[in-house]
């Protein structure tokens, strides 16, 4: 018979609240549900119901009773991820997780006892369910059992740190003190069942299966089989969405950009959490803003590398916020994580220390945020005959090779350092119209040239070429150079280029 173990967490919607803001924890806290004088409590915190305040009451009868209660409306987004936070804790555990209500899953945990070597193995498991669940801010139950409601209701019953676990074939016993209203019968089926003389679930246990069927139909019958510990239906796994959202609706709109940040934080630091969990990254993350009075400002950013990082994260949509600020007060927001794997890199022992991949993840996501797109990648060259022609490709590092390889015998190549922009140069020819003499102008670019590039100045004792370059000749301006190789006197190797259209000579490399 399959075991099925079963999260629930009490009081849902404020355990959703409480994860996304935990400094209220400590203080008398109510979720209310409806506004204005219509608004009544649906959960509130141990330090309220200490006080009094109970579900269903009237936020004005709570505040009576607490003047200093803190109000919180239901929040659709914190539940939202709070529902998906459960789900991921049970898978795990197991593949196999259904979500049968907000805040109750059931996992399908046949043969997960056997990775628990104590002499209690389903408990072992059952505690290491509600750690997992606790790690995710969400104060769970637990239940074991052979059957879906046995495990729920052995949920509910459970307490911290004691699990409640009902031996096999024992389902039909633990459910029989229950009222029949645990079946959840429906008004009209009720009825029925009260004028039988039947109160509990055991009274409609002990009744033959097919006169039952045979008098209330095919809900009876399935009524009859839960109340004896039978699954009239099999566990129906749910399947994971494709992304991570996390977010919040806001009790006041926000105008300005650090406090929105601030709450950001927090919502970006459980959604790493979960990425983190799950083996992921963030690949693409979209922003969506809901705006006061009624209005909604969605955007997305593309990253270099999976990352989950929580702090370039928040960079990240701070610098897409001040670029284009959203033109409204947010009353609320959500963040969309698109996942991937990130990257995976067998690091050497004994070699020189290599860049963790998630280390390099996180410096490209920082400077695709400083930066923006289209400036963050690795150079390329382009197909083409002017040599300053280029492009961007993705980053990605090479994997490191299996066995050293042999290092190649030189052969006398030289590597040109190109210069960007290139350095203007005053250039005498002599008779042969050859370039004779070589000297940095002064001014403006001999100073930025004496900085960090090279001072080129003498005189030509060897000069090879001229290379003429055409290209694009089709266009309004097509780049019409001459190129030569030049050997000065005192200062080296170099690449000069004369630009026919204007008479003008650059520098454009320095040969290494």
């Amino acid at each position: 018979m399959t075991r099925l173990a079963c999260l629930f967490v009490p009081l849902f919607p404020l355990a959703a609240r409480l994860r996304a803001e935990p400094e209220l924890a400590a203080e008398a806290v109510a979720v209310v549900e409806g506004s204005g004088p219509a608004a009544r409590v649906v959960a509130a915190t141990r330090a309220a119901r200490r006080a009094g305040v109970a579900p269903g009451a009237t936020l004005a009868q709570a505040r009576v009773l607490v003047p200093r209660l803190v109000a919180r409306g239901r929040d659709g987004e914190c539940e939202r991820a709070a529902r998906e936070a459960l789900a991921e804790t049970a898978e795990r555990f197991s593949p196999r997780v259904e979500e049968v209500a907000a805040g109750c899953v059931c996992l399908d945990v046949d043969g997960a006892a056997r990775r628990f070597r104590g002499g209690e193995p389903e408990r072992d498991l059952a505690l290491a369910l509600e750690r997992e669940a606790a790690r995710a801010a969400l104060p769970a139950r637990v239940g074991v059992a052979s059957s879906k409601l046995a495990a729920q209701v052995a949920a509910r019953e459970a307490r911290v740190h004691e699990p409640r676990i009902v031996p096999e074939g024992r389902e039909a016993a633990f459910l029989a003190p229950l009222p029949l209203a645990r079946l959840d019968p429906g008004i009209g089926l009720a009825e029925r069942l009260a004028r039988w003389g039947l109160a509990s679930v055991g009274d409609l246990a002990r009744l033959p299966p097919d006169e039952v069927a045979s008098r209330l139909g095919e809900e009876g019958r399935r009524l009859s089989a839960i109340a004896r510990g039978l699954d009239p239906s099999p566990l129906q796994p749910r399947e994971p969405p494709p992304d991570f959202r996390e977010g919040v609706e806001l009790e006041w709109p926000l105008a300005t950009l650090e406090p929105f940040l601030f709450l950001a934080r927090a919502a970006l630091d459980r959604l790493c959490r979960r990425l983190e969990a799950a083996g992921l990254g963030c690949a693409r993350l979209e922003v969506a803003l809901t705006l006061e009075p009624d209005g909604i400002d969605a955007r997305a950013v593309d990253l270099p590398a999976p990352t989950r990082d929580a702090k370039t994260l928040l960079q990240v949509v701070r610098l897409a916020l001040e670029e284009r600020p959203p033109g409204a007060a947010v009353a609320g927001f959500a963040f969309v994580a698109r996942p991937d794997r990130p990257r995976a890199a067998q690091l050497s022992l004994f070699g020189p220390a290599a860049l963790s991949p998630d280390r390099l993840a996180t410096t490209l996501a920082r400077l695709f945020a400083l930066l923006g797109p289209g400036r963050v990648g690795s150079p390329r060259t382009v197909d083409g005959h002017r040599p300053e022609r280029f492009d961007l490709v993705p980053f990605t590092p090479p994997a490191p090779p299996l066995v050293a390889a042999t290092p190649a015998a030189p052969r006398g190549l030289l590597a040109v350092r190109t210069l960007r922009p290139p350095l203007s140069l005053e250039v005498r020819l002599d008779a042969a119209a050859r370039p004779g003499a070589v000297a940095v102008p002064s001014g403006a670019e001999a100073s930025g040239a004496t900085a960090k590039r090279p001072r080129i100045e003498g005189r030509v004792r060897v000069a090879a070429g001229p290379w003429r370059l055409e290209e694009g000749w089709w266009s309004d301006a097509p780049a019409d150079r001459e190129y030569w190789d030049v050997e000065l006197e005192p200062a080296g190797l170099f690449r000069l280029f004369r630009d026919l259209a204007t008479g003008r000579w650059y520098a454009d490399g320095v040969y290494d």
